[in-house]
């Protein structure tokens, strides 16, 4: 798969509310399915889980089989990849712009 197209997979994830919540839940530890349920209770499982694939697809969420219970895993290093490529360097470009204004003033 192409960069590109992993890229879109990870900001299609990321736009769903639902799933940006789900990924906070999945920052304090992983969580089984079942408690992601009991969790977002206004949600049947069925939707809990398309949320899960959808997350899964895009890297961002690691499954593993545990006996009967699949416990879900944060993976952030797709979320980091981004990160260095579209705020990275926005945020360095911003510092100096702010740093020119800073000695502008100071001036």
């Amino acid at each position: 798969m192409s960069s590109e197209a992993q890229d879109d997979r990870i900001f299609k994830a990321l736009a769903h509310p639902r799933r940006r919540l789900m990924l906070d839940e999945l920052k304090d530890g992983p969580r089984t399915t079942g408690a992601l349920c009991e969790t977002f209770s206004d949600m049947d499982r069925c939707t809990v889980m398309q949320h899960l694939k959808v997350l899964e697809e895009a890297g961002l969420v690691v499954a593993r089989r545990e006996g009967r219970e699949r416990w879900n895993h944060l993976d952030a290093l797709p979320i980091k990849r981004i990160h260095d490529r579209w705020i990275g360097e926005y945020a360095t470009h911003a510092m100096s712009i702010l740093d020119r204004l800073k000695a502008d003033m100071e001036a």
